[in-house]
This record gives structure tokens, C-alpha cells and sequence, in this order.
């Protein structure tokens, strides 16, 4: 198991890709903080299935978007660890409309908890990380921060804004071998993609090169491998999982 011994924070965990992430985290022997903001029956059930596989796991209500959530987080991982090596910043919200419909509390509430609970965790995580000398930061994009997306002004801007993130903290944290990368998922058969009807699920099919959709599980193995041995020369980079989407 490639990361036998390592604690992993994955915040926003009990959804699909969330949950996806973290299982495959456990499987490699990580120990896996199981991060939440309403949904405690699905955390508590998902750190269950993890401890029925044999890995440590444990359950923390906190929002992100907020210094205080983020640092209880990462305070609640070293108490119950003594350390964390790895970070996926998956928490993720949407409010789509046209950007002339867009509210002003809709472009807040996804900037927030999109990119601003990034930056937090990540300040969060800082310290211990530089101290252990060690770390693996993973943010979670879209091809929306890539591409842009009609409808998702809030959404597009935030994703950007995580890979510019991504870059300029993985030239602050490089000397302390502390690696910082991003994952653009495409259309991944969970969450928003769930929502959209038959038509517009074709639709989106003829898109893409590989004619599939992509999984959670898609996801989680790249995260597994930028978290492992195999990724330790990789940072500052945005690895698009999307079966050729966005390819140019």
C-alpha cells in the first residue's frame, strides 16, 4: 500500500467523488479525515465502511468557507493523528444561471467554498506540512475552470481561480517538498451530471473522445497517484480527467 502511515484531510467527502477519493485513499493505506458540513449520516456511514476495510478514519463537521471551520479541521487531524500528509480540497458547491439572472449572494457562496475554502485549508495545513517537510496538496477543479461553462459564470471563475491557486502556492511550498496540484474532472457520472435529462446527457456524450462518461473512481485514482510515490516530481500542474473533453 502505497500510503501506509499517512493521514489524508478530504474535505467535502460524502459525495460522489468525495466519497470515491477517500476510499481509495484508505485503500492505500492512508488514514482518512472524513470532512462534512450537513450531511453527519453519510459521514459517520462512509468512516464505517473505511474502518470495515481496515483503515483509520474520522468524521469532522466543519465549513471550510470559514477560517474557523478550516482550522478546526486541521486541528481535529493532528490531535487524532499527530500529523497530516495529504490535502484534497474537493468541496464544492454550485448555483447555476445566466450570468444577467446571477445573484450577487450566488457568486459569493460558490467563491467561498469553491476557492476561498481552498485557500484556508491549504493555510491551514501550511505549517505542519513545512514542519514535516512533506506534504500533498490536491485541489479539485473542474474543466469549467479550464474551458468556462455557459451558466456557471460563479463556478468557471472559482475553478480558474483554483488552478491559479495551485501554481502560485506550489512556487512558495516547492523547497519544503511540499507538492501542490490540481484535478479537472470532466463529466463525471455524479453530482451535477445527475441532474441533466437524457437528451442532454447525449448530448454532452458526443463530446468526448472516449464516448463515456468518467467516474468518481476516475478521479480518485489520479489523486492516489499525485499523492504517492509517483507523483513526487509533479507540482504546479493541472491534470484535466475528462476522457479528452478539453483536449487541445
Amino acid at each position: 500500500m502505497v500510503l501506509s502511515n499517512q493521514v489524508a484531510i478530504v474535505t467535502g467527502a460524502t459525495g460522489g467523488i468525495g466519497q470515491a477519493i477517500a476510499t481509495a485513499l484508505a485503500r492505500e493505506g492512508a488514514a482518512v479525515v472524513v470532512n462534512y458540513v450537513r450531511s453527519a449520516e453519510k459521514a459517520e456511514t462512509l468512516v464505517s465502511r473505511l474502518t470495515e476495510m481496515g483503515a483509520q478514519a474520522l468524521a469532522v463537521q466543519a465549513d471550510v468557507s470559514t477560517p474557523e471551520g478550516a482550522e478546526r479541521l486541521v486541528q481535529a487531524a493532528l490531535d487524532r493523528f499527530g500529523r497530516v500528509d495529504i490535502l484534497v480540497n474537493n468541496a464544492g458547491i454550485n448555483h447555476d444561471t445566466l450570468l444577467v439572472r446571477m445573484k450577487e449572494s450566488d457568486w459569493d457562496s460558490v467563491l467561498d467554498t469553491n476557492l476561498k475554502g481552498a485557500f484556508l485549508c491549504i493555510k491551514a495545513v501550511t505549517r505542519p506540512m513545512m514542519k514535516a517537510r512533506h506534504g500533498r496538496i490536491i485541489n479539485i477543479g473542474s474543466v469549467a475552470g479550464l474551458a468556462g461553462n455557459a451558466g456557471q459564470a460563479n463556478y468557471s471563475a472559482a475553478k480558474a481561480g483554483l488552478i491559479g491557486l495551485t501554481r502560485a502556492v506550489a512556487r512558495e511550498l516547492g523547497s519544503r517538498n511540499i507538492t501542490v496540484n490540481c484535478i479537472a474532472p470532466g463529466a463525471i457520472d455524479a453530482g451535477m451530471l445527475l441532474e441533466l435529462n437524457e437528451q442532454q446527457r447525449e448530448s454532452y456524450l458526443r463530446q468526448i473522445p472516449l464516448e463515456r462518461f468518467g467516474r468518481p473512481e476516475d478521479v480518485a485514482a489520479a489523486v492516489v497517484f499525485l499523492a504517492g510515490p509517483g507523483g513526487s516530481y509533479i507540482t504546479g500542474q493541472t491534470l484535466a480527467v475528462d476522457g479528452g473533453l478539453t483536449m487541445y
